[in-house]
């Protein structure tokens, strides 16, 4: 796993995968598809900051609040009950709505690079006013709510695959647990990100001068952060999506690339120093790749259909 928040929810999976061992089958169910629907949680982690972003102090929490009650109510209430009813009357069905899913992650992560190459910039007026609509709240908290819909779903899909093989109710248990510690994890560290310029400014505002010092650069830091989390989110969003879609088509034996990329990857660093990882590297960049590829032609195709826009999230 690669470092910063991919470590870290990558921590916090092995940690809880074996404390569950010594628990219960529930618990350890959890964490091993919980480490399995990692890559999807960083996105989701990434993608959901600029929806606050431009709201007073005072509304960031509240906004945040929001979005995580419509996220467990995704998992809780949609997605956990089609989920169980898929592994019971449609197993065959699994695997394919992976890989549209991962489709579907590769179209966004294709649709923000055409976006940042296209998109037109917008003055700050221009920004401040569109804050101050007073729709403005809805819109965010609404479309927050789609996406948030979107990766839940894959991460659900991605926990019940890891769980197929247990009882009915360990996997409706498993899928449970999974559903409130992701939302309580992402959300809660997507709060200490929206809050930590506000942090920042109370330290340096009193205090001795390592504690103002501290502060200011906690402010300074914040805009390369979310900078750095749009960057990341976007790479997790078309790694993760094209690595689903090859593991697909690998299972039902089209073109190989997956297999290809594996096997290409293990001669290149075949008694390598620290081989592990850059087969790591070898592999996700190439999925990463495959997924802006594969992204890249459905945002054509939807730009070249008459009066169809792909639409930027």
């Amino acid at each position: 796993m690669p470092s910063g928040l991919f470590a870290l929810l990558d921590d916090v999976a092995t940690i809880a995968k074996v404390a569950a061992a010594s628990i219960d089958d529930i618990g350890a169910a959890a964490g091993r598809a919980g480490v399995k629907a990692a890559g999807v949680v960083v996105d989701d982690a990434a993608v959901t900051p600029r929806y606050v972003t431009g709201f007073t102090p005072d509304r960031e929490l509240p906004i945040i609040w929001r979005i995580a009650k419509g996220s467990i109510k995704n998992k809780l209430i949609f997605i956990l009950p089609v989920a169980l009813l898929l592994s019971v009357f449609a197993k065959w069905a699994i695997t394919p709505l992976l890989m549209i899913g991962g489709a579907y992650l590769c179209f966004e992560g294709a649709e923000k690079v055409w976006h940042s190459l296209t998109a037109e910039k917008h003055s700050l007026a221009e920004d401040a006013a569109a804050v101050m609509d007073k729709d403005h709240e809805e819109a965010m908290v609404s479309g927050a709510i789609r996406t948030d819909f979107i990766l839940s779903a894959e991460i659900m899909v991605i926990a019940l695959y890891e769980v197929l093989d247990e009882g009915i109710w360990t996997r409706g248990a498993t899928l449970a647990v999974v559903a409130i510690a992701i939302t309580v994890i992402v959300y809660g560290v997507v709060g200490l990100i929206v809050k930590m310029d506000d942090i920042g400014l109370h330290m340096a505002s009193a205090g001795n001068a390592v504690r103002r010092t501290v502060g200011r650069a906690l402010v300074a830091f914040m805009p390369k952060l979310l900078k750095a989390l749009a960057l990341i989110g976007t790479a997790a969003m078309l790694w993760v999506g094209g690595q689903i879609v090859l593991h697909g088509l690998d299972e039902y034996h089209i073109l190989g690339l997956g297999h290809g990329l594996h096997d290409f990857a293990d001669g290149v660093t075949a008694g390598m120093p620290a081989g592990g990882f850059v087969n790591w590297l070898i592999n996700a960049g190439g999925a990463g790749v495959f997924g802006l590829a594969l992204g890249g032609l459905i945002v054509a195709g939807l730009h070249l259909v008459p009066g169809k826009r792909a639409v930027s999230h």
